[in-house]
């Protein structure tokens, strides 16, 4: 029975069909989505553990393959990211109760002169889907905000995105200050315009040139 609200919830995910009014993808229209699936399940004994581990993060490991492949694009991966936060909506109870374990806390923002957000949105989403606890800072965020995340949750990895190359130099001054506050502090980057010379350049612990790359990243650092 498991095995069934799973692999539904699975395929819900993984094509971008968030709930029963979603019109997308065409070929699930008129079907219950992420949405009402996962309460199903929950309804029907599923655990959140095997939600989270056996149809959320197995979906989203799918798309960001398929993604890293340019067999899908920015679009179907966003439909992806909302139909994994439908499910997620309904876990997130069990993960404040400590019924299910959070793999650790992920603090993510935009670089402060930066006002770009879809790529930084979207490999939250993502992340949060792999198990991790996110602390989304926004855009334009200051040194001094990054630095009063880390101060409040020391043991968190730290992500930090930009999409211009103007900005993209304001990553520096965050990283030796957030290092400086909480030494022994991870901290990666991501955006178009970086490569991983620039990360190693200004302190970065990694790079990440897609989401599925940086989960992959975030995981090895964490381990």
């Amino acid at each position: 029975m498991s095995s069934d609200f799973l692999e539904k919830l699975s395929e819900c995910v993984e094509f971008g069909k968030i709930n029963l009014a979603s019109p997308y993808p065409p070929q699930m229209k008129g079907l219950p989505g992420a949405d009402e699936i996962t309460r199903e399940a929950l309804q029907a004994g599923v655990t959140p553990t095997e939600i989270l581990n056996d149809a959320l993060i197995v979906a989203m490991n799918k798309v960001g393959q398929k993604f890293s492949e340019n067999k899908i694009f920015v679009p179907q991966m966003l439909l992806s990211a909302k139909a994994m936060s439908a499910s997620m909506v309904h876990l997130k109870p069990y993960f404040a109760s400590g019924a299910v374990q959070r793999r650790g806390i992920f603090i993510i923002g935009t670089v402060f002169g930066d006002l770009h957000d879809i790529g930084k949105n979207l490999f939250a989403m993502m992340v949060e889907g792999a198990g991790w606890e996110v602390i989304d800072l926004g855009i334009d965020v200051k040194t001094e905000k990054f630095v009063e995340a880390v101060e409040r949750y020391p043991n968190a990895v730290v992500g930090i995105s930009a999409l211009l190359t103007t900005t993209m130099v304001n990553m520096k001054p965050v990283i030796e200050a957030v290092k400086s506050a909480v030494p022994g502090t991870k901290i990666i980057v991501g955006g178009a315009p970086l490569s991983a010379e620039f990360a190693v350049s200004i302190g970065a612990d990694g790079y990440g040139k897609n989401p599925q790359e940086g989960i992959m990243l975030l995981d090895k650092i964490s381990d």
